[in-house]
Formats: structure tokens, C-alpha cells, sequence
């Protein structure tokens, strides 16, 4: 490992904590001996990061301390430039908004070389809108907020052969396959797990009800069911 990520990783690990952080556990996490984890703490107390503590007793970061961004490498800076575009072509409004929002901020804290290099990325999702698009991004805004909100959702929805039924869900996730959404939810009508297309949903409307977690039909039920573990979630 680098020294520059040791370094960079070791105020990461400092971050947010409310108590010492042993170097022993530093140095079981970075892969080094405790000697270059005590090394590294004093050449970043000494550069000005305001870490405190000594060996023995473990570091924190001072109270009330505001430490700058760390600096994206090139290849970060591309990903994270190449989501952002897809989040404002497939997302719903609210994720679109907040993905360019996100991207302005960050290019508004890079330096001139990184701010040009992430203007230059030429990896693309185009972003159009007609009425039906429009209604679509809206219908995953909305999907997205049951999810989080835990809102029994009625859904007037026709299958692949175009048979209508209505159904109570219980909505846990939405996914993009590169081309079609779908909806992972608990069906009350099929007492099961079901993915729906939301481009075959009529309509949906909340009930009114708040669902509770449970473990059998929950997230992580719904995740094994489907054969999760076969597929790379993050």
C-alpha cells in the first residue's frame, strides 16, 4: 500500500469517532507494523491534521476539528462523473436534481487540471424528456418514497401477457438493469416475493398503511430469494 493511502485511510478511520482508536487496530487494518502506523501519526500531526493521543492510549481526531476534503485521484473523479450522468438519465427527478447538484460541488473544490479533466470525461448518458418520460421519472420518485416511507402501495398492474389484476405491496427496492427498472416487493396477493415492471404499472397508489420491517419479508429475505449472493450490489 502506498504511504499516501495509508495516510489518507488513517484520518478516514478517524473520522466521526468519539473515542481512541488503538494503533494496534490501525495497524491490523492497514497491514503495517504499529512502528509505521506511529510514524505516519506524527508525520500528519506535524503536517497540521489535528490528531491527538499517543501510543498506548490511541488517537482522535480534536473536537470541533474541519478537515478538508481528501483530493479524488483521476480515475475516481471519472466514475464518479460517469454515475452522476446515468443517475440524471434513468433516475427519477429528485436523484437527478440531487445528482447534478452533488457534481457541481464537487467540481467547485477541484483544482483546474481535475475540473478540466472532469469536464472532458466522454462517456455519456444523454438526457431527453418527452410526456412519457416525464411521467416515468415521476412514478420512480414516487416508488422510491414508498420504499423509504414503508407505504403499502395498490397497484393496478398487467403482467407480460397483458392480464390486469390489482395488488397490495409492500415495496423494499428498486433496480436498473441497463435498460428496464423493476420494483422488488412483498405481494400480499401471492403471500410471496414478486418483481414488478413499473413501466406495466397503471397506477399506484399509497393505502394509507405503513408496513412494519419483518425479518420473513423483509429486504435481506427478499435479497436470499433472489439469489443475491450470485450478484454485485455495491
Amino acid at each position: 500500500m502506498r504511504r499516501a493511502d495509508r495516510l489518507f485511510l488513517i484520518i478516514h478511520a478517524l473520522r466521526g469517532r468519539r473515542t481512541a482508536l488503538q494503533a494496534r487496530s490501525l495497524a491490523q487494518t492497514l497491514g503495517v507494523s504499529l512502528r509505521t502506523v506511529y510514524r505516519d501519526v506524527a508525520d500528519l500531526q506535524l503536517s497540521g491534521v489535528p490528531i491527538e493521543g499517543e501510543a498506548g492510549v490511541g488517537y482522535v481526531l480534536r473536537k470541533g476539528s474541519d478537515i478538508p476534503p481528501l483530493m479524488f485521484n483521476v480515475d475516481e473523479l471519472e466514475a464518479l462523473v460517469v454515475g452522476s450522468r446515468f443517475v440524471q438519465a434513468f433516475a427519477g427527478v429528485r436523484l437527478a436534481e440531487s445528482a447534478r447538484a452533488a457534481l457541481l460541488k464537487i467540481e467547485a473544490v477541484l483544482p483546474p487540471d481535475l475540473r478540466e479533466r472532469a469536464g472532458s470525461t466522454r462517456i455519456f448518458a444523454p438526457v431527453w424528456r418527452d410526456q412519457h418520460r416525464e411521467d416515468f421519472a415521476a412514478l420512480i420518485d414516487q416508488l422510491h418514497a414508498a420504499i423509504v416511507a414503508n407505504q403499502v402501495l395498490r397497484l393496478d398492474y398487467r403482467d407480460e401477457a397483458g392480464c390486469s389484476s390489482v395488488r397490495e405491496i409492500e415495496p423494499l427496492c428498486l433496480s436498473f438493469w441497463g435498460g428496464k427498472w423493476t420494483l422488488g416487493a412483498w405481494c400480499r396477493l401471492r403471500g410471496d416475493f414478486r418483481n414488478f415492471r413499473p413501466d406495466r404499472i397503471g397506477t399506484g397508489t399509497p393505502t394509507g398503511e405503513v408496513f412494519a420491517d419483518a425479518a420473513e419479508r423483509g429486504l435481506a429475505a427478499y435479497l436470499r430469494a433472489v439469489g443475491v449472493d450470485q450478484l454485485q450490489l455495491r
